[in-house]
């Protein structure tokens, strides 16, 4: 028996086809919309596939035809997508919807946004509550148009019930900026030594796209308004991150961690590297939706490095062509792998 029709919006994203399963699986009628309209191989046949531009004017009203039950949104961001999706809501009998960490603020009004300032990084309560300041809603970054769009969807909540979902640092196959592809390709390299930051302990809580699908499907079972955090149970080091990684590659490496920064401007940093510790709550969901974590970090790894090998070795192993977005993101600069100032700094130890 059918639990009724879900339409996911963003459907071939890295959460989207994770959760298009999940959905599937649990019962629901469900349509994969996308720009590129595209199937994952992944999914089972009866999946509707839909291409969709939302930004055309009419475009979702038009796919949504007479309606959903659940509508499960992957790209909101901005007023412009909250207004979108109020305007149709007696089309709509529910929202899932997909925010992120990014909009909290620490007690000090900085953010993701300060990182990159001296002194910028936020310190957050450990683990972050749902109810840790934000940042102030407006159009300038990422963070604050995530939380523009939320509050602006919450305060339509009367006609529309929404679950907003802050996910932490996203991971899994099918990433556009993949973390891990820091220690995935040290191994390929052959590299034997690496250098951590701040003592290699820096946590920066991972949330696996199984486990988000997992929060996607309790919501859409239980239509309300609410926000909650998406993660996983446990946030590792980046230490223990670069371990796991060499136990899945069959790898050895010798760790250095330096106290309590890199002596040099990027020495020591992964896409991991936090100064302080960004871990989240996940007690509201388990409390709210039942919430029981799909799978853990180390346990999740292997599909995700199996996936990394194969996109690299598809690209002639030229990862900035393989992962622009993550070129862009975290090598602006040319030092993400920047071997030789490495060896020359081990020399001068």
């Amino acid at each position: 028996m059918s639990r009724g029709r879900a339409f996911v919006l963003g459907a071939t994203g890295q959460i989207g086809r994770a959760t298009v399963r999940a959905l599937t699986r649990d019962g629901w009628e469900v349509t994969a919309a996308s720009r590129g309209g595209r199937r994952d191989s992944t999914w089972d046949a009866d999946v509707r596939v839909a291409l969709l531009d939302r930004g055309e004017k009419g475009a979702l009203a038009t796919a949504l035809g007479d309606g959903c039950d659940v509508l499960v949104d992957m790209i909101a961001f901005g007023e412009e997508h909250a207004a979108q999706l109020t305007r149709l809501s007696d089309r709509i009998g529910s929202a899932v919807a997909i925010s992120s960490g990014a909009v909290y603020a620490d007690g000090r009004g900085r953010s993701f946004d300060t990182q990159d300032e001296p002194g910028g990084f936020p310190q957050y309560p450990v683990p972050i509550p749902e109810d840790c300041p934000t940042v102030a809603p407006g159009p300038a970054t990422y963070g604050t148009r995530k939380i523009a769009w939320e509050q602006a969807l919450i305060a339509a909540s009367a006609r529309l019930p929404v679950t907003v979902l802050r996910a932490g640092a996203v991971h899994g196959p099918h990433g556009r900026t993949p973390r891990e592809l820091y220690f995935v390709k040290r191994v390929l390299d052959g590299r034997r030594r690496r250098v951590l930051a701040h003592g290699g302990t820096s946590r920066f809580g991972p949330a696996h796209v199984s486990n988000i699908a997992e929060l996607v499907r309790l919501a859409a079972l239980r239509p309300g308004t609410r926000v909650l955090n998406a993660a996983d149970p446990y946030a590792p080091t980046v230490a223990e991150i670069g371990e796991a990684v060499d136990a899945v590659m069959g790898w050895r490496s010798e760790t250095v961690l330096l106290e309590p920064a890199a002596p040099q401007a990027g020495l020591g940093r992964t896409p991991w590297t936090a100064e302080h510790p960004v871990v989240y709550d996940m007690s509201a969901a388990e409390r709210e939706l039942g919430y029981v974590p799909v799978t853990g970090y180390a346990e999740s790894l292997p599909a995700t490095v199996e996936w990394l090998t194969g996109r690299l070795r598809r690209y002639d192993d030229d990862w900035r062509a393989a992962f622009p977005a993550m070129a862009a993101a975290y090598d602006p600069h040319g030092d993400l792998f920047d071997y030789a100032a490495e060896d020359a700094w081990f020399g001068e130890r």
